[in-house]
């Protein structure tokens, strides 16, 4: 039980046995009563989110409010946390808490003295409901900062149940079932896999799901800091393994030519259209939602979503992004907020009302609207190893720029995987100059 929330619970218990007690009297002006209770006060609380988002989040400081007695003031920052936080700062009015969606963000404002460093009540609310690995998240040179409340997986993998169920297969475990599975679905005269190659950041993302299982999460942070470049022998294994996939035309939709051809939003809809051209699309859990806005397809019925595939008997693995709590003053009620975040409490508000993803390891996934949304949060939950969308955490003309960098060098690759090689040298050519 949250411990805030026991806190409370004590004290309205104490309240309530000294007002028989006294017939009323007011308990506050017992022994101890010229204490300020706990629980008092207003907070100022800046996100990103707005519409249905936002009505979902200021729902959560209603249910914050409830539990301490302190009312919160939400504000939304746009779409540049970082200007607006900048701006505020700079005027000596930042809000209390904000919710940061770039880790760079944290590192950033933590470095330059922002931010107020989390107590030991934050700390264990963490250690109670969260895998260690959110606490180093939300770390910054040791001293933890943040509480990780909304994450995205983007390690799921999408399939069309009848296209599975009439070639016979099951959804794969491994990279060498997949394949294997490719093979049996494609000759059963539907293609494996459609790939939204026009969009260059999907297939970065497909990338870094490979690299992390193939290098591990040291390779990872390092080529994530340009640490090693991108010549380095881990990069072109990786190379190597995506390869095995696209390097036969035959699993992808249209083949090469109709995968650099196809944005996101057509990769999903081309699995889930009445007569479907692909078996499967790889992407993030937000794929639910096109599936259900762009096709007549049910979720769990005629879609259903599997795990990226496990490479090489790697630790599992999540490629994802989320929003972190963090405080910008030194106000109690700052540090309360962030512990009731870290609550499966403050989460089953929002994970009942759909459109959101916990890492909390004692939330009841049943309070998920819908079965794939419960599944994508357990694996998230229970994965040894998360890490951040590495070309997000790139400079932006590298990772973040149409036809540059990793969007064009991944797509150079599509065209031609055969020569991981000269793709990694491009890269560090690309980097090189993004870094320096």
């Amino acid at each position: 039980m949250l411990k805030l929330r026991l806190r409370f619970g004590i004290l309205v218990m104490v309240v309530a046995l000294i007002a028989a007690a006294c017939g009323g009297d007011d308990p506050l002006a017992e022994d101890g009563g010229d204490e300020e209770p706990q629980g008092s006060g207003e907070i100022d609380v800046a996100a990103i989110w707005t519409g249905p988002e936002q009505a979902n989040f200021e729902a959560v400081l209603d249910a914050f409010t409830d539990a301490t007695g302190v009312e919160t003031n939400y504000v939304s920052t746009g779409d540049d946390v970082g200007a607006y936080l900048g701006t505020q700062i700079e005027g000596g009015n930042p809000p209390d808490v904000a919710l940061l969606p770039q880790p760079g963000l944290l590192r950033d404002l933590a470095g330059n003295g922002s931010l107020t460093a989390a107590n030991d009540d934050v700390a264990g609310a963490l250690e109670e409901n969260f895998a260690p690995i959110w606490t180093e998240l939300g770390s910054h040179e040791s001293t933890l900062y943040g509480v990780y409340f909304k994450v995205a997986n983007k390690s799921t993998w999408w399939y069309n149940t009848a296209v599975l169920d009439s070639a016979g297969v099951e959804p794969p475990a491994t990279w060498d079932e997949m394949l294997e599975t490719a093979g049996t679905v494609n000759s059963s005269g539907v293609p494996w896999v459609s790939m939204g190659g026009a969009d260059g950041w999907t297939l970065t993302d497909w990338f870094e799901n490979i690299y992390i299982q193939t290098a591990g999460v040291e390779g990872y942070d390092q080529l994530t800091t340009h640490e090693i470049p991108w010549t380095d022998e881990s990069v072109i294994t990786a190379l190597e393994t995506f390869g095995q996939l696209v390097s036969d035309e035959a699993n992808l939709a249209g083949g090469v030519k109709g995968a650099l051809q196809t944005d996101f939003v057509t990769s999903v809809t081309k699995v889930f259209s009445d007569s479907p051209e692909a078996a499967t699309v790889y992407e993030g859990d937000f794929v639910g939602g096109v599936i259900s806005a762009e096709t007549g397809a049910t979720l769990g019925e005629d879609a259903d979503v599997f795990n990226f595939p496990q490479i090489n008997d790697a630790p599992p693995s999540i490629i994802g992004g989320g929003d972190v709590a963090v405080a910008l003053s030194d106000d109690e009620s700052a540090q309360q907020l962030l512990e009731f975040l870290a609550s499966p409490e403050a989460a089953e508000v929002w994970a009942s009302a759909g459109g959101f993803t916990s890492a909390n390891q004692n939330l009841d996934t049943s309070v998920y609207p819908d079965d794939i949304t419960a599944r994508s949060a357990e694996a998230v939950a229970s994965a040894e190893v998360f890490r951040f969308d590495l070309s997000d955490l790139q400079p932006a003309a590298f990772g973040g720029t149409v036809g540059k960098g990793l969007f064009l060098r991944f797509q150079d690759f599509l065209k031609n995987p055969g020569d991981p090689e000269a793709i990694a040298e491009a890269l560090e050519k690309d980097a090189a100059k993004a870094f320096n």
